[in-house]
């Protein structure tokens, strides 16, 4: 770490939340978009945009004083091949662990008590009655037993539903994921909460899908790539199962394609984490990071093989 240290964040309220720094620490907002404010050589310490796509690593191969990455995302896809070996690549895990979770007991909730069907009911101006089911009793498997699958199943616990737990390697109350495809078939509904890897990239294939029982809900509140969207469009297409998707590959979804008009599928714009503190939440945690950066004290976050 040099004498004076240079930090980039992405939101002008960031800097402000990051309160008083030491003398010596400059912070510069930079969206990644137009002119630089500064040489970008000389920035350490880089919070970049919330959902960064590809194109923001661009900016890396000018960056070569740049020693700390601390995204405002749970996901680092984008990044893990990109960052050289000497910065330290940091996630955004637990900023955005309340709001996910929500969402995903939301969009459970709005499909077992039919709620897209009545919006679009609604639309046509329809009494459309008709009973609906219920989330107590359900079998629930959340594959991702990070902290949003932990709060996640605390949140689902009150609804009466029954939840299994899967995560990369077993531990008391969690199976391994080797047991996934033998788990697949006791679950009404399967969630998916796992960061996109080079071993989940696809891993919800024609094969996971088919595993699924008739009439079971997926609900993908991770990343599109996680789930072979050839697959799940032939498999939602038969009517045999029903989707909730907050992410979608590609992302955006064309506007032609034919998920959009699946009465069986329900789709948000990747706004899971998108709420009313959110920016707070963010640099409370890039608040801390650049605080242990500039003590040379260990950074919490950080990425390794890919999480």
């Amino acid at each position: 770490m040099s004498a004076t240290v240079k930090v980039w964040v992405s939101d002008p309220e960031g800097v402000d939340l990051l309160g008083p720094l030491p003398d010596g620490v400059t912070v510069e907002v930079y969206d990644g978009d137009g002119a630089y404010p500064s040489d970008p050589a000389e920035v350490e310490f880089w919070t970049p945009p919330f959902l960064s796509g590809p194109e923001a690593t661009r900016h890396l191969a000018r960056m070569t004083g740049l020693r700390v990455i601390q995204l405002p995302t749970a996901g680092a896809e984008i990044w893990v091949d990109k960052v050289p070996e000497r910065v330290t690549l940091c996630d955004a895990r637990g900023a955005h662990t309340s709001a996910t979770a929500e969402w995903v007991v939301a969009a459970i909730l709005s499909h077992v008590r039919c709620f897209p069907r009545f919006v679009r009911a609604q639309d046509r101006r329809k009494w459309d009655y008709t009973a609906t089911d219920t989330l107590d009793g359900k079998r629930v498997l959340i594959v991702g037993a990070g902290s949003i699958g932990e709060a996640t199943a605390a949140r689902l616990a009150p609804f009466g539903a029954r939840v299994t737990s899967v995560a990369r390697r077993p531990r008391p109350g969690v199976h391994g994921v080797q047991e996934l495809p033998d788990l697949l078939g006791e679950a009404d509904i399967v969630v998916l909460l796992v960061p996109l890897t080079d071993q989940t990239r696809g891993m919800v294939d024609a094969d996971f899908l088919r595993r699924m029982p008739d009439g079971a809900l997926l609900v993908n509140a991770a990343r599109g790539a996680v789930v072979d969207t050839a697959a799940l469009t032939a498999e939602l297409a038969s009517g045999r199962l029903a989707a909730a998707l907050d992410v979608t590959d590609p992302e955006p979804l064309p506007p032609n394609h034919p998920l959009w008009t699946m009465p069986n599928v329900f789709i948000t714009p990747h706004i899971g984490g998108s709420v009313p503190g959110g920016v707070r939440r963010i640099y409370t945690l890039v608040r801390e990071q650049l605080h242990r950066y500039l003590a040379g004290e260990e950074l919490i976050n950080v990425v390794r093989d890919g999480y």
